[in-house]
């Protein structure tokens, strides 16, 4: 198998992720800021490799499957990172809200990608794989969940968390566009899930 160029793209996407991780519990000054960067590095290799595949008509059944699976686990593990390093003892009397409200907005948006990329898997096993398509509201939960997973990156151990908060109310917003777009999959889905005709495989 030949790996074309947007499909190395991806890979060094998928790359990235062990050097955020690192960088983001290394002790040196600016860690946050390099974490916050390496994450911007790779959502921008997102857009390059799809455009590049595009534009140079170089897809292939590899890069297809990469691709997304690359982007969940972009926003998977900057999810677990924020969530296992959140400082609640720093927001007084609210911070256990606060940290247990960005606990069940990471699960709820990790659940939804999982959920929806079983759905897309499932559809396309029975030919219906069109009917689950990338919404415009599907676009607009990616940039608030980016703006706001950067937002965080750089405010997480910053000594004043105004912005973080900010970050916070974003992933927020990200949760319930999350729990929207993932209704209207499901919508479009429905008829083809009420069909009994469906097939089942359990591993």
């Amino acid at each position: 198998m030949r790996i074309n160029l947007p499909t190395w793209l991806t890979l060094f996407r998928v790359m990235l992720l062990p050097v955020m991780v690192i960088v983001f519990y290394l002790p040196f000054r600016g860690h946050n800021l390099t974490a916050a960067v390496v994450f911007l590095l790779a959502g921008f290799t997102d857009w390059l490799d799809g455009y590049l595949a595009r534009r140079l008509n170089q897809t292939s059944a590899f890069g297809a499957f990469l691709d997304p699976v690359a982007d969940k686990l972009m926003v998977a593990v900057t999810l677990f990172l924020l969530v296992e390093s959140h400082r609640s003892s720093t927001d007084g009397p609210l911070g256990n809200w606060s940290g247990i409200l960005m606990a069940v907005t990471a699960a709820i948006i990790v659940g939804r990608e999982i959920s929806v990329s079983a759905l897309r898997e499932w559809m396309a096993q029975i030919g219906e794989h069109s009917k689950v398509k990338v919404a415009f509201i599907g676009k607009v939960k990616t940039v608030a969940q980016i703006i706001a997973l950067v937002v965080l990156l750089l405010q997480h151990d910053a000594e004043t968390l105004r912005l973080y908060h900010i970050g916070e109310a974003l992933l927020v917003v990200a949760g319930v566009l999350t729990i929207w777009s993932g209704l209207g999959y499901l919508r479009a889905a429905w008829p083809s899930l009420r069909d009994n005709r469906g097939t089942r495989e359990d591993t």
